[in-house]
């Protein structure tokens, strides 16, 4: 736990808007086989679990990019129709293996079952296309703890622009200030940030190897049963 004043932040809190991949969940096994399937395919040289790990956060589009690019800085001269075909490679392949190595992280489930009761709404915002987020949910079984899920797709823009918090914030009328992202990554603080709305950062998930401090969230936590130290029961 840190500091009491970061505590006290965190206790007007009605709303908890959680992101996905990192999180919650860790898809990095299914995201590195089907990224090496496409490159199996397509005829280049795959990578490791460990470089590929580092791709991950920005959703599919990017991923792909990336790893046709071989690197995190995506190439500039690659082409469109190209990349096209291998995402619907990618994205084919994906459908079909969503959720075979995909597991919760230690301490989610019993975490969000406590947050319900302890009479918090649960909202999930993702950079991931919406036709994979169901059916993980539903597989590991979390998907009775979710009010809304907004995918990649779901609306015209996605994290790091703040749209997708805003909107949930409008759909359920709740103000901002009692609202809470929690994700892995510097779109899930960007998203918040943009909006003044408190951030909770996990440090065990996917940003690239760079420290989820740097982009100042409100709390800083390094075990998902944690956030249960900040969003205490509602009165």
């Amino acid at each position: 736990m840190q500091d009491g004043i970061k505590l006290q932040t965190l206790i007007a809190k009605t709303t908890v808007i959680f992101d996905l991949d990192g999180t919650i969940v860790d898809s990095a096994g299914d995201l590195v086989n089907s990224i090496n399937a496409m490159l199996a395919i397509l005829k280049i040289e795959t990578f490791s679990s460990d470089i590929i790990h580092h791709w991950v956060g920005n959703g599919a589009k990017m991923l792909v990019e990336r790893a046709l690019s071989g690197q995190l800085e995506i190439d500039n001269d690659l082409d469109e129709e190209y990349c096209a075909k291998a995402l619907a490679i990618f994205l084919e392949h994906y459908k079909n293996n969503v959720c075979v190595d995909t597991r919760l992280y230690e301490g989610v489930a019993q975490t969000l079952n406590t947050l319900k009761q302890r009479g918090y709404t649960l909202h999930i915002v993702t950079n991931k296309p919406l036709m994979f987020v169901e059916p993980i949910l539903k597989t590991l079984t979390i998907d009775h703890c979710f009010d809304t899920v907004l995918g990649a797709d779901s609306l015209v823009k996605k994290k790091p622009d703040p749209m997708p918090l805003n909107h949930i914030c409008k759909v359920h009328d709740v103000a901002i200030e009692r609202c809470v992202m929690v994700g892995d990554s510097q779109n899930d603080i960007l998203a918040a940030n943009a909006i003044d709305m408190d951030s909770i950062a996990v440090t065990y998930g996917y940003n690239y190897g760079k420290d989820i401090r740097e982009h100042k969230p409100t709390v800083v936590c390094d075990h998902f049963s944690e956030l249960l130290d900040y969003l205490l029961p509602l009165s």
